[in-house]
């Protein structure tokens, strides 16, 4: 068979190729790859075994063949993505719930608590005592310069030297103390 014949066939056979591949695939372009395939394979057949073979049942037989190919792909292609899909839904309700119960206060503040008492166990006993009588009982400067019998600009020293060490020892949690300040106890 040559060119011309070839024409005939795909003249001939194309629209009703189309269309059948159309109303399984629901997909022009691929109704349109099925049916250029099936006519190319259907007239690759008809050359080799002589006009003998020429019946359009032959080219049905192709062109469902195809469609079928077609169809499981696509639903390996779907149940892939859905498994994807699912995978994907598994993780993000993991995330959500690990967020959820994540407790940033009880995650930093035990850290928080033990570096504070450490640090502050390691300050002199005045500096340190003045340090809680002021942020643990919230006395005043004035208060605690009653108290101890030191004057306010002493104990103002002393508050300083426990915040300066404190600073030190917290600077990797700096940007976190504003929201564990006030869950904190020594």
């Amino acid at each position: 068979m040559n060119e011309k014949e070839f024409q005939h066939i795909y003249e001939r056979y194309y629209r009703r190729s189309f269309l059948f591949a159309k109303s399984y695939v629901h997909n022009d372009l691929a109704a349109e790859d099925i049916a250029v395939e099936a006519i190319l394979k259907y007239w690759e057949l008809v050359r080799a075994n002589g006009k003998q073979e020429r019946t359009e049942a032959l080219l049905v037989t192709i062109l469902r063949n195809k469609a079928i190919d077609y169809l499981r792909r696509e639903m390996l292609h779907e149940a892939t993505l859905e498994q994807m899909s699912e995978t994907s839904v598994r993780d993000l309700q993991l995330r959500i719930s690990s967020l959820e119960s994540c407790d940033p206060t009880e995650l930093f503040s035990a850290e928080i608590r033990q570096i504070m008492r450490r640090t502050l166990g390691q300050l002199p006993e005045q500096t340190r005592r003045i340090f809680e009588l002021s942020r643990y009982e919230n006395k005043s400067v004035k208060e605690i310069a009653t108290e101890t019998g030191l004057s306010p600009k002493a104990v103002e020293y002393h508050i300083t030297k426990a915040l300066k060490a404190l600073r030190v020892s917290l600077k990797d949690y700096l940007p976190f103390l504003p929201f564990f300040f006030f869950h904190w106890q020594a």
